[in-house]
């Protein structure tokens, strides 16, 4: 695998990896049954924060886009992934979840023209029967909304992933700036039914902010900045297969931090779906954002072949240098245009 893509999955798998630790966070420091208002104060505190850094708001069509983004990846998604938590027993939120490999296969091959493997179709298989045997416990009773739901959020996820590889970014426009753009869209989305839902805002002790703020900045603005720019340097189905290191990680983190033990079925099924997340980046070259004024011409590999690439997608770098040093680039950017 080149230098260079190896950076880039490495970076890219530090958003799902940091979602993993959702959980010890929200059971451990947050005020409980909320839900939607944490939802909300993952996605919109960190969103406002990126817009003031960034300084910069949609223009034209984009302005449409940044909300439907905003909602698959942030509105829709996290409502209905806490949804499908509260209603499923065990684990089969986080299995059915699991199938997102295969959601965005699907979806790749209709607006991408990424062609579906049976390789592809055979690690998506794999990589949920891994999850299921890490979280699955005993069934309980059948929830049809916890199953429609938890499968709506993970279309979601699918279809923002593939629309915001579809679309890429506005020219000039870094993975900082849409960022901020999905994640204010999204939480001004969550921000009305949570407090239809849930009533007022609860009180918070230091415990509760210290919670909060590490989940908007670390586990939302750095990690979604992270994930969105994957998909600007990765096909979408690659950058999916890095979902299932979610799970992982808070099973990693329930076992060490919790003491939460872990059967020798559980780590058969860490080993499948972490070989899953491995097989799912071999053979995928890279795939850079087209700006959002080209599309391709057909939905077959080769008609994006003669799109119109960024400077950015053109630009080399080192894998070392370049990848670690974008946030700043971004920043930097931002303080030249003040």
């Amino acid at each position: 695998m080149h230098r260079n893509r190896l950076a880039t999955v490495a970076l890219t798998a530090l958003a799902p990896v940091s979602w993993g630790s959702t959980y010890f966070v929200t059971t451990q420091f947050l005020p409980a049954d909320r839900p939607l208002f944490t939802g909300m104060m993952r996605a919109l505190p960190a969103g406002l924060a990126l817009l003031a850094l960034t300084r910069r708001l949609p223009r034209g069509d984009w302005w449409w886009k940044a909300v439907v983004l905003g909602a698959l990846n942030i509105g829709a998604f996290f409502p209905l992934l806490f949804l499908s938590a509260y209603r499923l027993p065990g684990g089969m939120a986080a299995v059915i979840g699991s199938v997102g490999p295969l959601w965005v296969t699907g979806l790749a091959a209709l607006f991408l023209g990424e062609r579906p493997t049976l390789r592809t179709l055979l690690t998506g298989i794999a990589a949920a029967l891994g999850v299921s045997l890490v979280v699955l416990k005993a069934a309980g009773s059948f929830d049809a909304i916890g199953v429609i739901a938890a499968l709506g959020s993970s279309a979601s996820m699918s279809a923002g992933t593939v629309f915001t590889k579809r679309w890429g970014r506005p020219e000039g426009a870094g993975p900082l700036v849409l960022t901020g753009w999905q994640l204010t869209a999204g939480g001004l989305l969550i921000a009305p039914v949570a407090l239809f839902v849930e009533g007022a805002p609860p009180a918070l002790d230091g415990r509760n902010i210290a919670g909060y703020v590490y989940l908007a900045l670390v586990n939302t603005a750095v990690a979604y900045w992270l994930w969105f720019r994957g998909i600007g340097r990765m096909t979408a189905t690659s950058v999916t297969f890095l979902g299932p290191l979610s799970p992982l990680t808070a099973a990693v983190i329930g076992w060490a931090a919790l003491g939460q033990a872990l059967a020798p079925v559980q780590l058969l099924g860490m080993a499948i779906a972490f070989g899953a997340t491995l097989a799912g980046q071999i053979g995928a070259g890279p795939s850079g954002t087209r700006p959002s004024g080209t599309r391709p011409s057909g939905t077959g590999p080769s008609s994006a072949t003669g799109s119109a690439r960024s400077v950015e997608e053109l630009k080399p770098f080192s894998s070392a240098e370049g990848n670690a040093a974008e946030l700043s680039m971004d920043v930097i950017g931002v303080a030249v245009q003040r």
